[in-house]
């Protein structure tokens, strides 16, 4: 991406009430990670730099950790995440800490109690707060001021499910009668001259909810029953064998340059999915 395309970007974000910046900053990360579990040794050593806006660290007495076990997971701090420190001596209840404890370092918020006795308290009620006593040798290292996330992710499949749903819920769904269904089956087939082409068939059917996800069985038997001649029925082993990359998605998500097959054999399975969601959809 070019700088002016980078600044097009911004302006449009900008535009839209959201408030980009640019990662320009070189942050060191700590080797290993800070324990939300049992504290363990954070190490003095870097794994390497990592780039930030500028804004997200104030001073040159800030850096930055990894985060591991599940001990602050109901503050939202889980593992995978980076945490944003800044090292100070001050600080109050309430605050999140890393500590090094006896020789270990862990990550905990802190708190006193009535008698001012000093506490450090994970928040996931798996774990116990355990209060700091003098025969333990214990040294703020900073406190935490920015959780930086892991990237999220969310499974394919699980996208689907919701689309799905939200489609079920349309009040504009089509009712498509089992006679249509048998129409468009049987015109479809000329076009079909392998048993593998089907699979565009039946993935127009699971998009418009006509049979299930993955439930190639009954679409195999509607093939069988309305065209039974066929030269090319289709076969559970074929289908499966095609439900690859983007053939995995809605027909409308389908692309050359993620399917399973390219070019010219490509347009087929389209123009063959294409035809059949038409002829679905006719009134």
């Amino acid at each position: 991406m070019t700088e002016e395309e980078l600044k097009e970007v911004f302006r449009d974000l900008e535009e839209q009430g959201w408030e980009p910046r640019l990662c320009d900053t070189a942050v060191p990360c700590f080797e290993n990670a800070v324990m939300c579990g049992e504290p363990a040794d954070v190490g003095d050593l870097i794994w390497g730099m990592e780039m930030y806006p500028k804004d997200f660290f104030d001073n040159e007495n800030e850096f930055m950790a990894m985060v591991r076990g599940d001990s602050m997971k109901d503050v939202n701090i889980i593992e995978g995440d980076k945490v944003i420190v800044r090292a100070t001596k001050s600080f109050q209840d309430g605050d999140i800490l890393v500590v090094l404890l006896d020789g270990d370092y862990t990550l905990k918020s802190f708190c006193k109690d009535e008698e001012g006795r000093p506490w450090l308290i994970p928040q996931n009620a798996a774990y116990m707060a355990f209060p700091l006593n003098e025969t333990q040798n214990v040294r703020v290292r900073g406190v935490v001021i920015e959780v930086i996330k892991s990237k999220p992710r969310v499974a394919f499949r699980s996208c689907m499910k919701e689309i799905n749903r939200a489609r079920a819920a349309s009040t504009e769904v089509k009712t498509i009668s089992p006679q249509q269904v048998s129409k468009a089956i049987r015109e479809v087939a000329p076009m079909i001259n392998i048993k593998r082409k089907w699979y565009a068939v039946y993935r127009a059917m699971a998009d418009l909810n006509i049979v299930k996800e993955s439930d190639y069985e009954t679409f195999i038997e509607m093939v069988k029953k309305e065209v039974p001649q066929h030269k090319a029925l289709p076969t559970l082993m074929e289908m499966q064998r095609i439900a690859l990359q983007s053939f995995i998605k809605p027909v409308s998500l389908w692309r050359p340059q993620n399917a399973p097959v390219k070019g010219k054999r490509f347009k087929e399975y389209l123009e063959i999915a294409q035809r059949t969601i038409e002829l679905l959809m006719a009134s």
